[in-house]
C-alpha cells in the first residue's frame, strides 16, 4: 500500500467509534455547558444570536471531524494526532466562549481556524499523488477562504459580527455544494462517500453529550438550592424531560439512518442530517438553561425571556425530530405534529402560570407523544 493511500480508511475497519473519537467528544462536555451558561447570562433576542453564533462553529468542528474520522484511517499516528489537535482546539474555543465576542475573539477564532486549516493542510501534503487529494484541497480553499472572514472579525471588533456571520455561511454552505473551487471543480459523490453506521453512532455520542450537560445543569442548579419540596419536584421534572427526549431521539437514529446515509447522496443527505442534529442538540441545551431557571425559581411567573427559554427547548428538539424523521421517510407523524403544537398552545398561553407549571405541561407533551411512539412501535410499524 501506498503511503498516501495508508492514510485512508480500509473497508474493514469497525464502524464503532475509536477511543480518540470519544475523547475528542469529551471536549463538547465544556463547550456546551459554556455556550449554555452563555445563554443563561443573556435569554435576550441579542443574547440567543450570540449564542447561536458561538454554537454554530463548534458544531460545524465536530460534524467536519466526524467526517473526518470516516474518511481517513484510524490507526494512522497523522489521523491520531490531528484528532489530539482538533480536542485542543475545542477545549481553547470552549474557554473563549463566555468572551467569544469580546477580548477573547482571537483565541476562538484563531484555535477554529488553525484546526480547520492545519488539518487540511496536513491531509493534502499526505496525500500528494493521490486522486484523493484533489477533495482535500476543494476543503482547505473553502477553509482559508472563511477563515479570512473569521481573523478579520476577531482583529476588528466593528466588523466582528458581520464578518463571522459571512463565515459561518460560508462553513455550512460548502458541504451542501461540494466544495467547488475554480479549476478543481466540485467533489463527486464517490469522493465524499461515508459509513451510514459510523456516523449514526457518532452522532448518537455527540447527542449523549448534550443530554449529560442537561443533567448536570440541572443537578448543579438542583444543589445550589435548600433542597425544598418545589426545588426537588422543578429538579424530578429536568430529569425526566431528559429521558424523554433521549427516549424520543433513539428511534431515527438507529440501523435506518445509517441505511438512508448509505443509500443517498452523501455530502447532501449526511450534511441536512449533521443540521438537523444541530436543531436538536440547540433544543436540549434551550432545556438545560430552563431546568436551571426553573430549579433556582420554580413559583416566578413564566414571562418573557423565562417563558421563552421554558418552551423553546421542547419545540427545538421535536421540530428537529420531526424533521429528521421526514427526511429519512418522507412522510410526517401526526401525533409528534400535535405534539409540536401543543408546545406552541403552552408558549402563548402560560403567561400566568409559574415556571414549574409550565415545565410540567413540557413534560406532560413529551410523555404523550413518548408513549405514543411506544404504541406504534407495539403494532410493529416502521420506526419513525
Amino acid at each position: 500500500m501506498s503511503r498516501p493511500a495508508a492514510l485512508l480508511r480500509r473497508g474493514d475497519e469497525p464502524l464503532q467509534a475509536s477511543f480518540l473519537e470519544l475523547f475528542f467528544d469529551l471536549a463538547f462536555v465544556l463547550a456546551l455547558r459554556q455556550i449554555s451558561l452563555v445563554l443563561l447570562a443573556d435569554a435576550s433576542l441579542t443574547g440567543v444570536a450570540r449564542t447561536a453564533l458561538l454554537l454554530l462553529p463548534l458544531w460545524s468542528v465536530w460534524v467536519v471531524t466526524a467526517w473526518f474520522t470516516d474518511w481517513f484511517a484510524r490507526d494512522h499516528r497523522a489521523v491520531q494526532a490531528l484528532l489530539v489537535g482538533a480536542t485542543l482546539g475545542v477545549l481553547l474555543m470552549s474557554v473563549a466562549v463566555p468572551h467569544a465576542t469580546g477580548n477573547r475573539a482571537a483565541l476562538f477564532a484563531g484555535a477554529y481556524v488553525a484546526l480547520h486549516v492545519g488539518r487540511s493542510i496536513v491531509t493534502t501534503v499526505a496525500l500528494r499523488g493521490h486522486p484523493l487529494r484533489r477533495r482535500t484541497l476543494r476543503v482547505l480553499v473553502w477553509f482559508v477562504v472563511s477563515g479570512i472572514f473569521w481573523l478579520v472579525g476577531a482583529a476588528w471588533p466593528a466588523a466582528r459580527v458581520p464578518a463571522w456571520v459571512v463565515a459561518v455561511a460560508l462553513d455550512y454552505a460548502a458541504p451542501h455544494l461540494g466544495w467547488p473551487v475554480p479549476g478543481l471543480g466540485r467533489a463527486q459523490p464517490g469522493e465524499l462517500r461515508l459509513r451510514g453506521g459510523h456516523l449514526t453512532e457518532r452522532f448518537q455520542q455527540i447527542f449523549i453529550i448534550a443530554l449529560g450537560e442537561l443533567i448536570i445543569a440541572a443537578g448543579l442548579a438542583y444543589s445550589a438550592t435548600e433542597l425544598a419540596p418545589l426545588h426537588s419536584a422543578a429538579f424530578l421534572l429536568a430529569f425526566a424531560a431528559a429521558v424523554l427526549i433521549g427516549r424520543l431521539y433513539v428511534a431515527p437514529a438507529g440501523p435506518y439512518l445509517g441505511a438512508a446515509i448509505d443509500e443517498r447522496n452523501p455530502a447532501r443527505f449526511a450534511t441536512l442530517t449533521g443540521n438537523l442534529h444541530l436543531v436538536m442538540i440547540a433544543g436540549v441545551v434551550a432545556t438545560s438553561v430552563a431546568a436551571d431557571l426553573v430549579i433556582a425559581h420554580p413559583t416566578d411567573r413564566a414571562s418573557g425571556a423565562g417563558m421563552a427559554l421554558t418552551v423553546a427547548g421542547p419545540v427545538l428538539f421535536l421540530a428537529g425530530r420531526i424533521a429528521l424523521s421526514a427526511l429519512i421517510y418522507r412522510r410526517l407523524s401526526w401525533y409528534r405534529l400535535l405534539g409540536l403544537a401543543a408546545l406552541l398552545v403552552i408558549a402563548f398561553t402560560g403567561h400566568a402560570a409559574p415556571l414549574l407549571g409550565v415545565a410540567v405541561a413540557n413534560v406532560g407533551v413529551l410523555l404523550v407523544v413518548a408513549v405514543l411512539d411506544r404504541h406504534m412501535e407495539s403494532r410493529s410499524w416502521p420506526r419513525r
